[in-house]
């Protein structure tokens, strides 16, 4: 097989939206900081929103973006465990992307309940890529990704079954 066709992943990024609640944003702060122990940025809105009381420059959620390395596939693997290893097909995106949630962080395994941040539950969205994939960020001759270079759905779901041992849940 053509060494260009394998998949990998891009990035894992972890998402916890808190609303305008400042208390459930520190909470989610601390829950991030705890399952990767790395400090998580917090988004702020750009919109004025007067339906929700929301107004640019409000901090509403908070979110980590991890790329490459070990630690990346250990994360993936042990937020799969907290979903049995089973996502549906809803779960993946035409362009190569998966994205699931953990409804509790208690669900996962090896992570236990901590008083101080309660019962929460947080976002995970991981993009894959092929080599090449460079073209459509670099600075120059920036281009768009040929048709026959894009990840497919069919494609994500395989690379997640050989590399995760993930069972895709049948539709009814």
């Amino acid at each position: 097989m053509n060494p260009i066709r394998n998949l990998e992943i891009e990035k894992l990024t972890l998402n916890i939206g808190a609303g305008k609640s400042q208390e459930r944003l520190e909470k989610g702060v601390k829950l991030l900081r705890m399952l990767t122990g790395i400090d998580p940025v917090k988004t702020i809105t750009k919109k004025r929103i007067p339906g929700w009381n929301l107004r640019p420059g409000l901090p509403v959620g908070c979110m980590i973006t991890l790329r490459n390395g070990k630690l990346v596939s250990e994360l993936i693997s042990t937020f799969l465990k907290g979903k049995e290893n089973l996502l549906e097909q809803l779960n993946f995106d035409n362009e190569g992307n998966v994205s699931f949630g953990i409804h509790e962080y208690i669900d996962i395994p090896t992570v236990k309940y901590s008083p101080e941040i309660g019962i929460m539950g947080f976002q995970i969205c991981i993009s894959l890529k092929r080599k090449g994939y460079r073209i459509k960020y670099r600075k120059e001759k920036r281009k768009k990704i040929p048709a026959r270079q894009r990840i497919t759905r069919g494609e994500a779901i395989k690379f997640m079954q050989d590399k995760f041992g993930v069972k895709i849940k049948e539709e009814e």
